[in-house]
């Protein structure tokens, strides 16, 4: 039988081979529909120059210390959220539409509060994220059975430990469910900020590109995000998601 592995390979290759006979094909000049050994052929370049790992260690420095900020954000207001009656029925519309606004229309507000700092790409990839890991983390509270948490307080278990013994272990399933839709939210959030900041970070590299109308830089810095993405959500995420799942029985 063949591997769930040798299935992706194949179907990459496949896209590989397609996007190669189109670009052979013609239809557009290369400075249009590059070719993927034009796209490669950037990378390398952006490689060797170093130019692609600083953009890729700025980006993914802004990305972690944003969703860094946003998951302890998101997670404490998500309890507060859920066990403060008065809380939830004022900052539950609040947050629900907050969540709404694209990360990128924080910009304009970020380069006024921040100026064109790293400090202001930070808060945009922040405040993008905080939301989906609130709403989450609410969620799983509120969806705990009643009868554990009285029994936890019949135990003695009361304030901090409570959270931490009974409240967060039981709504982790959506906590991580709201971190993998918090950093999914941030990552766009760190590409959209450095792309209208316009200094260093992937998203910079894509606003070269644009300027240079070098359509194969574009596309292979766009390769290269949505590569980080997968890895992150395979490497780190996913197999986060799978203990947790395989701890409560749910796979």
């Amino acid at each position: 039988m063949i591997s769930l592995l040798s299935k992706k390979v194949a179907f990459y290759v496949v896209l590989i081979a397609v996007w190669q006979a189109v670009a052979m094909s013609e239809l557009w000049p290369d400075n249009i529909f590059p070719s993927p050994y034009q796209v490669v052929e950037d990378l390398a370049f952006m490689a060797n120059d170093g130019s692609l790992f600083h953009g890729m260690g700025t980006s993914l420095f802004r990305l972690v210390s944003g969703f860094l900020i946003a998951a302890l954000g998101g997670l404490i207001l998500g309890i507060f959220m859920a066990r403060v009656r008065i809380v939830d029925q004022t900052m539950g519309s609040l947050v629900l539409g907050l969540q709404s606004i694209p990360s990128v229309a924080w910009v304009p507000l970020a380069i006024l509060w921040f100026g064109l700092t790293d400090e202001g790409i930070i808060f945009v990839t922040a405040i993008g994220a905080i939301f989906a890991v609130t709403i989450n983390t609410s969620s799983g509270i509120k969806n705990i059975n009643p009868h554990y948490i009285e029994a936890a307080r019949n135990m003695g278990a009361h304030g901090r430990n409570m959270i931490v013994r009974l409240l967060i272990p039981a709504a982790f399933p959506y906590v991580i469910s709201g971190f993998k839709q918090g950093w999914a939210f941030a990552w766009r959030g760190v590409i959209g900020a450095e792309l209208l900041f316009s200094f260093l970070g992937l998203g910079f590299l894509l606003n070269v590109g644009r300027q240079l109308n070098d359509v194969s830089q574009i596309i292979a810095i766009m390769i290269l995000i949505m590569g980080i993405g997968i890895g992150i959500d395979g490497f780190v995420f996913k197999k986060v998601e799978d203990r947790v799942m395989h701890r409560w029985g749910l796979r």
